[in-house]
């Protein structure tokens, strides 16, 4: 999800008093050890998450898989659907029931979404009410002469939660059926999520959230029942999804993964300029200016709908989008087909959209983790930001480098959390912050400059921090104030991040370590135990002391030059650290002659308390002494960095 940068617009205002700050649990000390440097207490290592932070050789996670059959109505703006979905219970336990997502709940007039988010809210519906009808629900159990008949579960929805009593319980190694028959009206704004918008030609729809889905069930919580409020994410399982949507004949449609019929729904010119960008590394138009919205670009045919047909590998979950106008571009990379879709109303900057993924996919397989799907997609809508499997949604007004911005980002999501697959709606640091992290290098290299520089970021963080209106990262989203989650869930843990890399350990070291996080835990479902575990097992840091003040509390780094003096011919420097944020100590020595010295002390300089006295036999009398000189650090009071011989 896209949220546009708040740190900036937060300084430019007075300082309104600061709301309570939600509770966090309480971090407990470790035998009585209250110092800032005590081990972070973690879950205790298991078979299943090793104390290295790898999956253990027990480790265990459920599997869905999807076949879903739906039709969109554009006049009454209606989905209705039938999905199958086999789920495997791989987990130790038996289950009785199952819990599964019903996401269009929350546009219900009762829904707790409704309740905490204003109408006008991003997270809104705008004044639309709507929600699931769950038509049938019944189980399937294999028979040797197939998939046996469909018995009717009962079912109990509890808001965005749908709980289906089994009718025997499903083993561990079972593996279960389930038919549903659901339908449900589509919203123009979807919380920013999904949603609609009228165009001559017609409705382009952006869809997501349209079909119900299994809960994750797991080892740390069980069933994940947390509820769908509108600023909080998803957690969902990963499976193969079989999806096939009906539109009017004169719609095109993109969705997540593989098209699976193109003989049935392109046109002979729209498949070999398909055939002709997958082997391109510069742009192919597969519907041009000049054809989009023209009864051409669809094949001949006396069937008032088409069915678009898609595959999809490996994935949490699926998307897609329809319109009756939109341009069509492509492109390929090592196999990969890159696809930008947007209507001729669309920003005209929409015509380099696919330069903007190209270059996503490139640097951050490059860079992190290969892009492991057959496609990646951009979508021009009304959805300002937001991402699936393969596809993502951008808002069409969005041009320049505000368009190359969102772009990076919402395909960012590609790897966090769509490969690694974390908790966004308890951890949304994991998901946001990590992407938000990768987008500074994915924009400074596209535009060979620093502009969206880390140690920029860093200068601002350190003055909203002072503001004192910050809020923990570790807070689930739904407990952010909506105007605090881009500092909290964006920024704050992409600038931590960077911090690590650039100052507290170093380039090479930390690299190795996040990409072996994202190999151990690709396609499976880390908790920040398991994010820290890795970090430090791979960097050879204790970084308890970062980890419990970034991330779990609110501290601040203020360092100082208290003094200076003489014992003999030692210089002593007398300094300190006035925050509770621990860090390394950069000094500047600056001589009487104007020669300069840099040096940089270890964290562990702060072991003994907030004090410290660093001494010294210089050659040249020194003249100023300066700690952070460069600014690297979030210090939030500069004014006592600076020791100048009087």
């Amino acid at each position: 999800m896209f949220v546009i940068p708040v740190l900036l617009l937060a300084l430019q205002q007075p300082a309104p008093a600061a709301p309570p700050a939600p509770a966090l649990p309480p971090l407990p000390s470790s035998s009585g050890d209250t110092s800032v440097f005590r081990r972070l207490d973690l879950p205790a290592p298991t078979l299943l998450r090793e104390g290295s932070g790898a999956p253990g050789p027990k480790y265990w996670q459920q599997r869905a898989d999807y076949v879903i059959r739906a039709a969109l109505d554009t006049g009454a703006h209606a989905i209705t659907g039938r999905e199958t979905i086999r789920y495997t219970n791989h987990s130790p336990d038996t289950l009785r029931y199952v819990w599964l997502q019903v996401d269009q709940n929350i546009y219900r007039e009762d829904s707790r979404g409704a309740v905490i988010n204003p109408t006008d809210a991003r997270w809104s519906a705008r004044g639309f009410e709507g929600g699931y009808v769950i038509d049938t629900f019944a189980v399937r159990h294999a028979t040797a002469q197939g998939a046996g008949r469909a018995i009717p579960l009962v079912t109990t929805v509890n808001g965005t939660m749908l709980r289906a009593d089994l009718d025997r319980p499903l083993p561990p190694g079972g593996v279960t059926t389930f038919d549903i028959a659901y339908r449900f009206q589509v919203p123009a704004h979807g919380s920013d999520r999904m949603g609609r918008e009228q165009f001559p030609e017609g409705w382009l729809y952006e869809i997501a959230e349209w079909y119900p889905r299994m809960v994750v069930y797991d080892d740390v919580h069980g069933w994940n029942t947390d509820q769908y409020l509108g600023q909080g994410e998803f957690y969902l399982e990963y499976g193969d999804i079989d999806f096939s949507v009906t539109v009017p004949r004169n719609y095109i449609v993109a969705g997540s993964g593989t098209l699976v019929n193109p003989l049935e729904v392109l046109t002979a010119a729209e498949r070999g300029r398909l055939t002709k960008a997958l082997r391109s590394d510069t742009t192919v138009a597969i519907v041009t200016a000049d054809e989009a919205g023209k009864p051409a670009t669809r094949p001949a045919g006396r069937t008032p709908t088409l069915t678009w047909h898609f595959s999809a590998k490996n994935v949490r979950d699926v998307a897609w989008a329809a319109a009756p106008n939109f341009r069509w571009d492509a492109s390929g990379w090592q196999g990969i087909l890159l696809q930008s879709y947007y209507p001729p109303e669309a920003n005209a900057d929409w015509a380099n959209s696919d330069k903007y993924v190209h270059h996503t996919i490139s640097h951050y397989s490059d860079k992190w983790f290969h892009y492991p799907y057959p496609t990646a997609i951009n979508i021009a809508g009304p959805v300002g930001g937001m991402e699936y499997p393969m596809i993502v949604f951008c808002g069409d007004q969005a041009g320049g480098r505000n368009l190359f911005g969102v772009t990076t980002h919402e395909l960012g999501h590609q790897w966090f959390p769509m490969i690694v697959g974390s908790n966004e709606r308890r951890y949304a640091w994991m998901d946001e912050g990590f992407n938000t992290f990768i987008n500074i290098y994915s924009e400074r290299a596209f535009y060979h400059d620093t502009l969206n520089e880390g140690s920029a970021g860093i200068a601002n963080w350190a003055r909203f921090a002072a503001t004192g209106r910050e809020v923990a990262s570790m807070l689930p989203a739904d407990r952010i104030p909506p105007r605090l989650l881009g500092a909290a869930g964006y920024d704050k843990p992409a600038i931590g991040l960077y911090l690590l890399r650039h100052e507290i350990t170093d380039s090479t070291r930390f690299d190795a370590a996040f990409r072996e996080y994202i190999r151990r835990w690709a396609y499976k479902h880390p908790t920040p135990s398991d994010f820290f575990r890795t970090m430090e097992d791979g960097l050879g840091e204790d970084l308890s002391w970062f980890w419990r003040s970034w991330f779990y509390r609110t501290d601040v780094l203020d360092f100082a030059v208290d003094s200076v003096g003489a014992a003999g011919d030692t210089t002593v420097i007398y300094l300190a650290n006035y925050g509770a944020l621990q860090g390394p100590v950069p000094l500047r020595f600056t001589f009487a002659d104007g020669s300069t010295e840099n040096v940089k002390l270890p964290v562990e300089t702060w072991f003994l308390g907030n004090h410290y006295a660093y001494r010294r036999n210089f050659a040249s009398p020194l003249a100023r002494v300066e700690v952070d000189p460069d600014q690297h650090f979030p210090d939030v009071r500069r004014q006592n960095n600076t020791w100048t011989k009087p």
